[in-house]
């Protein structure tokens, strides 16, 4: 008769304990990686978004902004007066996104260099370029999933292990965003190699830990889900969510609607420029001359001469935006955005003004309000198409061919 070898004793509490933290790990980590590859796909929409529709989207609102000023220019009602203005200044105080963007992307740089290049004093490859699409490949998702589960800081309680896992899941979530599968198959060899440790199963407070560590699980399984929610509930997170099965057709539908928006708004601007005011300007000192207004026939009355007949050294005010000085303006011209006409009046000089804009709308405006000043202002009838049309000599703001936007 053979002896039997003893059969070792377990505490059924601690045996139940035991199943129910590894159930809840599985569940927290499993809702952890989604929660994670929803944050990256709203990055990535979202910066994508912005990159393809943002002018688009610039676009529109100066058309609706044109709109706007053309039928106040035409009716001179007080209460289209203030809706051109608003319009006007939706477009002057949107936030310079391309900056926000850049910020963003720094900071995540910065963050990803967090304890990286201690063994090394070599500088850092620059980043990658931005991401193409917005959901990462199957094979990516795949060993990104494998590597959170297998290397998250929270699998250990041992405080220098967990910042080692936590620098190397900063360089998981980098590769993650990116979409590179490649570089996700390194860090998968590596963590292969890597010691892991875990608190021993005979450990005399094992049974206290188990009920701490499932009370945490348990805590942390909420506030997974609650971010969960959070993101969902974002502007972006919303709009991802109308095609969570194709976001890159999503996008080209929104251009395309877009794109429908604004060829309306142009149509009907071009069709209130062509036509005739329906009341004269109203108010004791004329039009408002920052009511935006492209409209060169409805200022019949003011000095007016043609792009071609400009002085070579005459004083030129310029009242367009920004983007269009840029594009392209006269050399040595004075830029005043016409929004900002009456609050600059004494930078102007006394000499006689030949002011201009794109087609001489906006610049009649001021020129009539100059006239009404006291000030020898003449406005170039066809603005910057008449001169550049004309031949005359043009410079852009960065170096580029001008052209006039």
């Amino acid at each position: 008769m053979s002896a039997q070898s003893p059969v070792r004793w377990t505490d059924p509490e601690q045996q139940g304990l035991e199943e129910r933290v590894a159930a809840a790990e599985l569940a927290w980590l499993s809702m952890d990686v989604d929660v994670q590859t929803l944050r990256v796909e709203i990055d990535n929409f979202a910066l994508i978004h912005h990159q393809l529709l943002g002018p688009l989207y610039a676009r529109l609102d100066e058309l609706e902004a044109l709109v706007a000023e053309a039928v106040a220019a035409r009716t001179g009602r007080p209460e289209d007066l203030r809706r051109a203005a608003e319009a006007r200044q939706q477009v002057e105080e949107l936030p310079d996104l391309d900056a926000l963007f850049d910020t963003v992307r720094e900071k995540s740089r910065e963050r990803s260099g967090d304890g990286a290049g201690s063994e090394s004093s070599e500088a850092a490859p620059p980043p990658p370029a931005a991401p193409a699409r917005v959901r990462p490949g199957k094979e990516a998702q795949r060993l990104y999933r494998e590597l959170v589960r297998r290397a998250h800081p929270d699998l250990t309680t041992d405080p220098a292990e967990q910042r080692r896992r936590a620098s190397f899941l900063v360089r998981v979530n980098e590769a993650y965003a990116y979409g590179d599968a490649a570089a996700l198959e390194g860090l998968a060899a590596e963590w292969s190699t890597a010691p892991e440790a875990a608190p021993a199963l005979d450990s005399p407070d094992r049974l206290g830990w188990l009920r701490r560590r499932l009370d945490w699980l348990t805590a942390k399984i909420a506030e997974t889900a609650a971010e969960q929610v959070r993101l969902e509930r974002t502007p972006m997170g919303q709009l991802l969510a109308l095609a969570p099965q194709d976001p890159d057709r999503l996008l080209e539908q929104l251009a395309e609607e877009l794109l429908a928006k604004a060829a309306a708004q142009q149509a009907e601007l071009e069709r209130l420029l062509g036509a005739a005011p329906a009341h004269p300007p109203v108010g004791d000192n004329g039009p408002d001359p920052t009511i935006s207004q492209e409209s060169h026939t409805m200022f019949p009355q003011i000095p007016t001469t043609d792009a071609a007949s400009v002085p070579a050294d005459a004083a030129l005010l310029d009242v367009r935006e920004q983007d269009e000085w840029d594009a392209g303006h006269v050399e040595g011209a004075l830029h005043i955005p016409i929004g900002e006409v009456i609050a600059r009046i004494g930078e102007l000089p006394d000499e006689k003004l030949y002011v201009l804009c794109r087609v001489g709308g906006r610049s009649a405006q001021v020129v009539q309000y100059l006239v009404q000043q006291g000030r020898d202002a003449v406005n170039v009838d066809g603005g910057m198409y008449a001169w550049e049309g004309a031949g005359r000599p043009m410079v852009s703001g960065g170096g580029q061919a001008p052209f006039v936007l």
